[in-house]
């Protein structure tokens, strides 16, 4: 295993606590969203899971990946399934950085010509 996730979720979850003692509005405002996105019945649980693990890759966000695990888990997503989702943000994440890739080559000729 490359990292002890269940004691580094414990981990996050003491410092957000600490952050709510301290600005308990910001804390609560994210509450918020993660109950308002909860509440959408157009997407379900598990599709909005396996969303939030391709941007939490994306992102490289240890604590998002820990958190939507659990939740995918939860919501009934399977190993392959992840590992699609996984997929499509590994692609997406390539095709960024092919066009960023012409953004570096439109830069060097507006420089250079």
């Amino acid at each position: 295993m490359m990292m002890d996730w269940k004691a580094y979720g414990a981990q996050v979850n003491a410092a957000v606590k600490e952050m709510a003692a301290a600005n308990p509005e910001i804390v609560k405002a994210y509450a918020g969203l993660h109950r308002a996105n909860a509440a959408s019945s157009r997407l379900d649980a598990k599709m909005r899971e396996l969303i939030a693990l391709g941007v939490a890759v994306t992102l490289r966000c240890d604590g998002c990946i820990n958190a939507h695990t659990d939740a995918a888990i939860s919501a009934g997503a399977t190993k392959e399934e992840i590992v699609d989702a996984l997929g499509v943000a590994v692609m997406v994440n390539a095709g960024a950085t092919m066009v960023y890739s012409a953004r570096t080559i439109d830069a060097f000729d507006a420089k250079t010509s």
